[in-house]
């Protein structure tokens, strides 16, 4: 598939050369620096040397002192609490912290994780009827409640207080909640507004062990918990969540908790974590307890304190990602059929798809991979209850929740962002929402937006490639939204006639590069399922590639690797 490449603009020239010459690196990674907003080396120093300290004052959140009081409150007077929480990786997680950090200072508190296909997302009816059933007087939600209106105020009728802890925007009105912990909502000053839901919740205990003379480091073991779900949930790693990230990665590097401990050995995961193990590692086994069973499950790994449970457990939610992975494979490929023999949805600007077998917990994953072949909105329909119900995901630069708005009519209920939603239909409205958004996308979709994008941070020289170069660069972990692993783009490059087709099928290329034929220097590389490129590069001819830089470690040996992004040779310009 063609790639549009996207360069950044580059960083201030004059800011760049006194960045390089303050801090002795080159003028290339300045620039990257720059392209990230550090342009003096004081904010150098924080962005590469995170501190805990850097973390905001918790009563900054509006409602912080309110919510505080009611849990202290809750406690002085040996009331139940219900820990309530969303069945994906930042919900689980959340309720993991805030469950365990309690269960710590006191007993009479228990957790609720909803059934994804029984109630569905966030506050349920019916999890505010376990809480009635089992006296609970405070409700704490986590990773939502900000639009749940009707349901805090069916919770106050049965003499039940919430307190809020979310971080999507919230609704045109604002739920009638004792506190509502949301640095997105109306009216609230907190100075970060990317947290993830796990790190309001963490905000919480913050501020509740401030009053109550519980000292940080008590707390500080709590975020290897906050790193998963910013990690997982795909919040920006800046500021704030930056400082989390790093410290959270850190414990669990070095004194993860028992239950992680358990999922990485079932990974297989043996070196140093990053940001993108835990995302492909450990987010897809604790989201897998939601799709394939109970998201509780997950929580109870997460706060288990025993090794031989916790192995079993891990095993369990190893088997539900084997079981999840094998399922969406399938309903991918019958998808995919699906597309190839209706020649309408080959040429369409939109993916409309109903099966009524599909399993609504992967349909979303679905979705995804099916953008990654056919790069246009996207919205996978199953039968769940009655109706048709769904995950639709975007491309790159354009809204979907808009183009789903449009159909609003024959919608029971959607909801979601500009990239990702779900949406409730009945199924006497499938055919006229397929027609309804494919015209109003194919009105309102650019050729540019339906060409995957690569984003290239600089262009560069190979004779800029070294370890200092690489130590450096790696300095600007943990990576994530706006602030990605760099990107870079070099020209005129060639193989020296040791290239070749490697993998099962000879899909991907091994090649050793060299820039310009003056040039001496060469650097290997790996080019994933480009072998197409094969008969081009082989003659010796020139091309272009945009790649990242990566150590490759190989039975004790070290030694660096481009890794491409993807290849133009002259027949692509």
């Amino acid at each position: 598939m063609e790639k549009r490449w996207v360069i950044k603009e580059r960083g201030d020239s004059v800011v760049v050369k006194q960045l390089a010459g303050a801090l002795g690196v080159s003028e290339s990674l300045a620039n990257l620096m720059v392209q990230r907003n550090i342009t003096s080396p004081q904010e150098a120093k924080a962005f590469f040397t995170p501190d805990l300290s850097y973390l905001h004052d918790p009563f900054m959140m509006k409602d912080m002192n309110i919510a505080v009081d009611r849990l202290s409150t809750a406690i002085k007077k040996n009331e139940k609490i219900l820990v309530y929480g969303d069945y994906d990786v930042d919900g689980t997680t959340a309720v993991a912290l805030v469950y365990s950090f309690l269960k710590e200072q006191y007993s009479n508190v228990e957790y609720y994780i909803p059934d994804r296909y029984k109630e569905g997302y966030g506050v349920s009816f019916q999890g505010i009827d376990f809480a009635v059933k089992n006296h609970c007087k405070l409700l704490i939600t986590l990773d939502c409640g900000i639009k749940a209106v009707e349901k805090i105020k069916y919770a106050k009728s049965k003499s039940i207080d919430v307190i809020v802890c979310d971080h999507h925007y919230p609704g045109s009105e604002i739920p009638a909640a004792i506190a509502v912990l949301d640095p997105k909502q109306p009216g609230c000053s907190y100075p970060y507004k990317e947290l993830s839901g796990c790190g309001v919740g963490f905000k919480l205990i913050h501020a509740y062990s401030r009053i109550n003379s519980i000292p940080f480091s008590s707390i500080a073991n709590y975020l290897d918990l906050v790193a998963v779900s910013i990690a997982s949930d795909i919040v920006p790693i800046t500021g704030e969540n930056r400082v989390l990230a790093y410290f959270g990665l850190k414990q669990l590097n070095e004194s993860p908790r028992i239950g992680l401990k358990e999922i990485l050995r079932e990974a297989e995961v043996f070196k140093a974590l990053t940001v993108e193990d835990v995302v492909f590692k450990i987010g897809p086994r604790l989201n897998a307890a939601g799709r394939m069973e109970a998201g509780s499950k997950a929580v109870e790994l997460l706060i288990s304190h025993d090794v031989k449970s916790a192995e079993g457990i891990s095993k369990e939610i190893s088997n539900f990602n084997t079981e999840r992975r094998s399922i969406d494979r399938t309903i991918t490929t019958e998808a995919m059929r699906m597309i190839s023999e209706d020649q309408r949805t080959v040429n369409a600007r939109t993916t409309v798809l109903y099966n009524p077998s599909w399993k609504k917990g992967v349909i979303g994953i679905v979705a995804s991979r099916l953008i990654e072949t056919y790069y246009r909105p996207t919205v996978i329909l199953t039968e769940s209850n009655g109706f048709a119900t769904g995950s639709a995901r975007s491309v790159q630069g354009y809204d979907l929740y808009q183009a789903i708005e449009a159909c609003s009519d024959l919608l029971e209920s959607f909801g979601g962002h500009m990239y990702a939603a779900g949406l409730t239909l009945k199924k006497e409205n499938i055919q006229p929402f397929i027609e309804r958004f494919e015209q109003f996308v194919n009105s309102t979709i650019t050729e540019d937006q339906l060409l995957p994008r690569v984003f290239i941070d600089t262009e560069l020289s190979f004779n800029e490639i070294n370890e200092d170069f690489f130590n450096v660069m790696s300095q600007f972990q943990p990576f994530g939204p706006e602030n990605m692993s760099p990107v870079f783009m070099s020209k005129n490059v060639f193989d020296t006639g040791s290239g070749r087709m490697v993998g099962s099928s000879g899909e991907h290329l091994k090649l050793d590069l060299c820039q310009d034929s003056s040039t001496v220097k060469s650097i290997s590389a790996i080019a994933f399922n480009q072998a197409n490129h094969f008969e081009y590069i082989k003659g010796g001819n020139p091309f272009e590639i945009c790649y990242s830089i990566e150590m490759n470690e190989f039975r004790g040996n070290r030694n660096l690797q481009i890794n491409i992004r993807d290849i133009k040779t002259p027949e692509d310009r």
